[in-house]
């Protein structure tokens, strides 16, 4: 039995076997640690570290740049980088040595108190993405909570309104799908929600917008959180127009309009607000503007940020809902100005952009040769190939194109091999040290499996 790949279901599962087995062989230092960690949930600190194609995941030794070394002394080009993480590579000079001057001359991890590096860091966030005025979170995903929070309080409106398969970190309110009929329905999996997502959620396909134009003529919706392109789910691009759209219908109907750069910061040292001179009224963002120190952050427009200070109603100081006695610490503030000032740079921008196009290029040439129905896609410093051609246009498209018995193949030949991808989909992102040869070492052992494969 063939797939539409052109190779045999039979023979992938025997050479997925045999890399499970040689995976096995060489990290038993990892496979040892991992059955000794009895007092973690799942045998890992946080559980979605067991999302590995090997059964069991490489435990760290070392990190720095884009090379990672395992407990078993495997070296590996970091190609995964903390799923955006550690987008400015891991451990970053100017970040380490501005956290370790912030802790051991100057004190303070944790004081409730602002520093100037904070005012620092929000202004270079206004001078990238365009809206005057931010807040610091630990995580992008509080920083989408309170977003919500503060959104709903001004618009008076309960729902907020996602795209299908999005992904805004474990937000309660993104946790719905377009189901077979058109309507919302919980996605799949959904941990504990407190009520039913629908009750709170309203949905469309990204790149659909009359289905968007549908939703929001309810008149219920307060925000549409949206990345300005979809991510978690495989890179699905936007449309032509696609975004004016979004915008024009969210000014419409009287909705705030959110951009969760988190993960496309890709896009540009200002994302792709920047990039694709985009008019959000909230941008959100996490994880990689704190070169790997935990940190997220919303900015607000001049008109939302007034409408919220004239409301004397709302506890924004104490127990309102939108906090955090960690936020804003003065580590995470240090690190932020160090990543932003001096790594994650333009020129940076330029690099990883540049080997980015490089690795698209190169992929799609070796898919090409062995007549693949794949495709590549790549926004900014990110790259995916997929499993389907064309490219998927929206999330639920995207999730049926999904082989996961091939992509758990190809992540643990390229890790025998001294390779990593984000093990959640196939996706490569550069950081300021990678260079065009590791984009070479990949593309290597990539059309070593495809040659297996076919």
């Amino acid at each position: 039995m063939s797939t539409d790949s052109g190779f045999s279901r039979a023979h992938l599962s025997r050479l997925a076997e045999r890399e499970r087995a040689a995976f096995g062989e060489r990290h038993r230092s990892s496979a040892a640690a991992y059955q000794k960690a009895d007092h973690l949930f799942g045998r890992v600190p946080m559980t979605w570290m067991n999302k590995t194609a090997a059964g069991f995941p490489i435990h760290l030794a070392t990190a720095r740049g884009n090379r990672i070394t395992d407990v078993d002394g495997n070296e590996f080009i970091d190609f995964a980088l903390g799923d955006t993480g550690a987008m400015a590579g891991h451990s970053p000079t100017a970040v380490t040595e501005a956290v370790t001057r912030r802790i051991s001359e100057l004190g303070g991890l944790s004081t409730m108190l602002p520093t100037e590096d904070a005012a620092v860091a929000g202004a270079e966030l206004a001078r990238r993405f365009g809206l005057p005025l931010w807040s610091f979170a630990l995580t992008a995903t509080d920083a989408n909570r309170w977003a919500i929070r503060l959104l709903r309080a001004v618009t008076g409106r309960s729902k907020i309104l996602v795209n299908s398969y999005c992904y805004h970190g474990s937000v309660d309110e993104s946790l719905i799908v377009v189901g077979p009929d058109g309507r919302g329905v919980s996605r799949e999996g959904n941990v504990g929600a407190p009520v039913d997502v629908t009750e709170t959620s309203r949905v469309a396909e990204f790149n659909d917008l009359e289905g968007l134009e549908r939703e929001l003529a309810h008149g219920d919706v307060a925000a549409v959180l949206m990345e300005p392109a979809l991510t978690n789910i495989g890179i699905v691009l936007p449309d032509d127009g696609y975004l004016a759209g979004v915008r024009e219908l969210t000014r419409r109907y009287g909705t705030y309009l959110i951009n969760d750069e988190t993960h496309t910061f890709s896009a540009g040292p200002g994302g792709a607000t920047a990039s694709w001179n985009l008019e959000p009224d909230v941008v959100t963002i996490g994880k990689a503007i704190g070169g790997g120190v935990p940190v997220g952050a919303y900015g607000l427009s001049r008109e939302l940020a007034d409408r919220l200070s004239g409301r004397g109603d709302l506890d924004l100081v104490d127990m309102g809902g939108v906090g955090g006695t960690l936020a804003g610490n003065p580590v995470s503030m240090a690190a932020t100005r160090a990543t932003l000032q001096q790594v994650l740079t333009e020129s940076a921008f330029d690099h990883m952009i540049g080997t980015a196009a490089a690795f698209a290029d190169g992929i799609q040439k070796i898919i090409d040769g062995y007549g693949l129905p794949w495709s590549v896609s790549r926004l900014g410093a990110r790259v995916e190939y997929r499993f389907a051609d064309p490219a998927p246009r929206n999330g639920t498209e995207s999730a049926r194109g999904a082989d996961p018995e091939l992509e758990d193949f190809l992540h643990v030949y390229l890790a025998n091999r001294g390779i990593l991808l984000t093990p959640f989909h196939n996706m490569a992102l550069m950081c300021p040290e990678t260079t065009i040869a590791d984009v070479s070492r990949h593309h290597e052992i990539f059309d070593t499996a495809l040659a297996e494969l076919t």
